[in-house]
């Protein structure tokens, strides 16, 4: 009776467990899955974006090469309107002298 009564436990027992270890390995295969997939959502976007920062870094580049053309024609064209104002106030100066 005892030897029964214990076999009907472990029955349990065994059942109990077999049941976890289906639902544990169910839910741990799909817990996987979803990581593996959002590792490579992941892995894509760190690609995506990496050749986003190189396009990026480039205009910058750029950006900044024209920058500094920009910057010399306007020092250019301040340094001749620098000279032609000096031209003028000093004719302008000779004229007046004159009158």
């Amino acid at each position: 009776k005892q030897l029964e009564k214990e076999a009907e436990e472990d029955e349990e027992i065994y059942d109990k467990m077999a049941c976890w270890c289906t639902t544990n390995d169910r839910e741990k295969t799909k817990s996987i899955a979803d990581a593996e997939a959002r590792i490579e959502d992941l892995t894509n976007k760190i690609e995506e974006l990496t050749a986003q920062s190189a396009r990026l870094n480039t205009e910058i580049k750029n950006h900044e090469k024209e920058v500094a053309e920009n910057q010399a024609s306007l020092d250019k064209a301040t340094a001749i309107r620098e000279k032609q104002l000096a031209e003028f106030n000093a004719e302008e100066k000779d004229l007046l002298e004159s009158i």
